[in-house]
């Protein structure tokens, strides 16, 4: 069975980014968001550490912007950082206004510490539950609204583009066996990240990049793919079940140490635990590694308990649940975490292609630059997300819609196991080679790979589990092909062939389908 849509705004992905566009979207025509899973499971439902943004005397947004260009390695565009930093704090007023309830202490703001800030200025919400309080808010305000409906349980597998030009979208639900037409005026692509095509992460299994495959399927540029931040401190255990363990509890005065009894970040960063995350993700991976060890741990054991219990009341609960005492010590190791490239966009979140737009962690916006800064991901979204409504709104459509080939989509059962084992091979490949530290004959022999698992997969034209397939491959191929031309170490991308940072890749690494990878010069304010 097939239908079809029409609205104005096209949303798809309901993270952060999503439903914070839709609701302020609402106040100018008829929203639609569809999401891949239930409307609640998004990487931002899972952020536990905060929002970071001025909202303090003592700081500022030049005190912000410098941090995150010293956690950026050098590869943050200045306009985009600097429109953050300074809008930021209006998005957070707007949450306000609309009833988000962040916590407070003695009437004020309470505002947390966390890796490569030099400033208190991580908002949060429930203790360490900000990502599921500000979804939850958003979601009930959507729910409210309307004039946005919500579809849920579809796969994304076309964007409707000519001339370049984007007029909405096809998507198909497996659960029903279902194909549904969306055609926008705008379409807007919030679709997160792509840490869950590894093994070990921190992402819901949803969050394999369709985005990236979607939008580099019809020719729109995506930037920076082989910069990929591994959150250093992720629950360890032997049965690989892992969680995120928030920088937010190292903000609070937790220590790394080995399994020696060493505290060793003291003699890597000035700013020790608090060091930007690909230090101190490498750090313990130089760790395991000279130690022969799965994990280190994380200390708490001189804090106080109290504190640690009305601060982290769900990352209590979780780890007690797996036998582990939070406010003595926690193993730990580095998970895949954070796209840190993603599809180029403006200052708009104008893709190359008119009427598509992106802004999340989809979205290269010249932020994150090499490395996240902590807790700017959720910012972004606020803030592009706006500017991206904003300027679509003030934009004038062709009224005209082209016609588009009848494309359905089907599910053939019988591939669905062995879909499922290649996505395990790929998720094992992805962690040992290219993971935290990559070499070029590691690289390479990954593509070689990705291409004969392709040629060995039954594909059929228009089937749900080989066109998921192609999409994860293409994913990882971008990646693999960017890390394999960046020659040196930066950020989140480690090179122990190229174990220096080069001024010659002071640029951004640029793929566009059907043409050469492509290096363009960081953007200063000179």
């Amino acid at each position: 069975m097939s239908t079809e849509k029409e609205c104005d705004f096209l949303i798809i992905g309901s993270g952060l980014a999503g439903l914070y566009a839709a609701n302020y979207a609402s106040k100018f025509g008829r929203v639609v968001i569809v999401t891949k899973a239930k409307i609640n499971v998004s990487n931002s439902y899972y952020a536990q550490g905060g929002i970071a943004a001025v909202t303090n005397p003592d700081d500022s947004p030049d005190f912000h912007q410098e941090d995150t260009f010293i956690a950026g390695g050098g590869l943050c565009d200045f306009s985009p950082v600097n429109t953050l930093v300074n809008e930021g704090p209006e998005r957070i007023k707007d949450l306000i206004e609309m009833g988000m309830q962040f916590d407070t202490f003695e009437g004020h703001l309470s505002r947390g510490l966390e890796g490569g800030h030099h400033k208190r200025r991580i908002l949060h919400a429930g203790g360490d539950s900000t990502g599921k309080e500000l979804i939850k808010f958003l979601i009930q305000k959507t729910l409210d609204n309307k004039k946005i409906e919500v579809i849920e349980n579809q796969l994304v597998y076309k964007l409707l583009c000519k001339n370049g030009q984007c007029f909405g979208a096809l998507t198909y639900n497996n659960i029903d066996n279902t194909n549904l037409k969306v055609t926008a005026k705008n379409t807007f692509l919030a679709m997160g990240g792509a840490s869950a095509i590894y093994r070990r992460t921190t992402n819901p299994e949803t969050t394999v990049g369709d985005g990236i495959a979607l939008a580099f399927a019809e020719g729109v540029e995506v930037e920076d793919m082989e910069f990929i931040q591994f959150h250093p401190t992720a629950f360890y255990s032997k049965t690989g079940e892992t969680f995120l363990i928030s920088e937010a509890v190292r903000g609070e005065g937790a220590y790394l140490y080995n399994k020696k009894g060493e505290r060793f970040m003291l003699n890597k960063h000035e700013l020790a635990e608090l060091a930007p995350r690909d230090i101190v993700a490498r750090s313990i991976f130089e760790q395991m590694q000279d130690n022969n060890d799965d994990y280190v741990y994380l200390t708490l054991d001189h804090l106080d308990s109290n504190i640690i219990k009305q601060r982290f009341p769900t990352l209590l609960k979780r780890c007690a649940d797996l036998g582990v005492d939070m406010c003595k010590r926690v193993p730990i190791a580095p998970a895949a975490h954070y796209m840190v490239g993603g599809v180029r966009t403006s200052l708009d979140a104008e893709t190359n292609v008119s009427n598509l737009y992106c802004f999340g962690e989809l979205a290269s916006s010249g932020v994150m630059g090499a490395n996240r800064l902590a807790s700017n991901s959720l910012l972004e979204c606020l803030v592009f997300g706006k500017r991206a409504i904003i300027h679509a709104n003030k934009q004038s459509t062709n009224s005209t819609k082209p016609e588009f080939n009848s494309i359905k989509l089907h599910s053939n059962p019988e591939l669905e196991e062995k879909f499922l084992s290649q996505v395990n091979q790929i998720a094992d490949l992805m962690n040992n080679q290219l993971g935290i530290v990559r070499c070029q004959k590691e690289i390479c022999d990954l593509i070689n790979t990705l291409e004969s698992i392709k040629k060995d997969f039954p594909l059929e034209d228009n089937e749900y589990y080989s066109t998921r397939l192609l999409n994860l491959l293409q994913v990882c191929n971008i990646m693999a092909k960017a890390a394999l031309q960046r020659e040196e170490s930066r950020g989140g991308h480690i090179r122990s062939d190229f174990d220096h940072v080069s001024k010659s890749f002071l640029a951004h690494s640029i793929q566009t389908k059907d043409k050469d990878l492509r290096f363009v010069p960081v953007e200063n304010n000179q």
